[in-house]
């Protein structure tokens, strides 16, 4: 299931942006598995190619840096329950569904 944002996007709030961080991490994963996967097929297919280990010990040590990194940037519980603004809380009460 897709994260869902609810309410208009608000750059400066800290749980906005943890989501902007793990759907970063998440796209670079993708990425590397594609690249990686890719690379190691055609090599199995062709001739060897010596730096390929290099290049995805040092990918794969930079992807899991920026996991730490993202786990580390969490919201903590204070922010997660900091109440809104009142501007804020404006916006969040007319996007609301009416029963």
């Amino acid at each position: 299931m897709p994260i869902r944002w609810y309410g208009p996007a608000n750059p400066n709030d800290p749980i906005y942006r943890h989501f902007n961080r793990i759907v970063n991490v998440t796209l670079h994963a993708g990425v590397f598995a594609a690249v990686n996967s890719g690379l190691w097929f055609v090599q199995g297919m062709r001739h060897p190619w010596t730096h390929l280990n290099w290049l995805t010990e040092v990918w794969l040590v930079l992807l899991l840096g920026q996991l730490i990194s993202v786990v580390v940037q969490r919201p903590s519980a204070e922010e997660r329950q900091a109440p809104l603004s009142a501007s804020e809380a404006s916006t969040a009460d007319t996007n609301e569904p009416t029963s």
